[in-house]
């Protein structure tokens, strides 16, 4: 679990990587003394713009600190998702972010191990990959075989495919963000 003061941090980190890239400039440097912040972590950077997707890209593996990888999925989120052109300067106002901290990734071998709200989903096949944050089922109100089903989907494989030989993986995620009105912290559960 962060702190309220580590999401805080992790929330400017984002937001100034998202200013610096979308205004052409290299990611800044950032020096902190927290221990979980500078240990390897995974996670995803959420944009949202009036309440709608604006892009979202992240990592599941830690390799890198967690400030780093926020940082840099700040920037791939902004400039690099293949479903948004690159966020323009003039849209910075209105761009909300969320930041989703990840736990590592258990294999499934019972569809009812997952709790829908409660995991996200990576189903990977045939070198085909799909993944969906835990608050994505929330915001569809969809059950556990839809969720199975649109992870598949989101992955290019037939949604029956977690059945047929798909491995499939959980996990659960911290999700914080900014409010909407006030660019502070929120660290309730939102959906991206």
């Amino acid at each position: 679990m962060l702190s309220e003061e580590e999401k805080r941090k992790l929330l400017e980190i984002a937001r100034r990587s998202l200013e610096e890239s979308v205004h052409g400039r290299r990611l800044p440097s950032f020096h902190l003394d927290s221990r979980t912040l500078t240990s390897p972590g995974a996670a995803f950077v959420t944009l949202k713009k009036g309440g709608e997707l604006r892009g979202c890209i992240g990592m599941m593996e830690p390799i890198e600190p967690l400030y780093v990888a926020v940082a840099r999925m700040a920037r791939a989120a902004a400039l690099e998702d293949p479903r948004f052109p690159p966020v323009a300067k003039v849209e910075l106002p209105d761009i909300r972010l969320d930041i989703s901290v990840l736990t590592p990734l258990e294999r499934v071998l019972s569809a009812e191990e997952i709790e829908v709200g409660k995991h996200g989903l990576r189903i990977e096949r045939g070198g085909l990959c799909g993944v969906l944050l835990p608050q994505v089922a929330r915001e569809y109100n969809w059950d556990r075989v839809q969720f199975l089903r649109q992870t598949c989907r989101k992955a290019g494989l037939p949604e029956d495919a977690w059945e047929k030989g798909a491995q499939v993986f959980k996990f659960s995620a911290e999700v914080f963000g900014e409010e909407p009105e006030a660019g502070g912290v929120d660290s309730g559960t939102r959906a991206p």
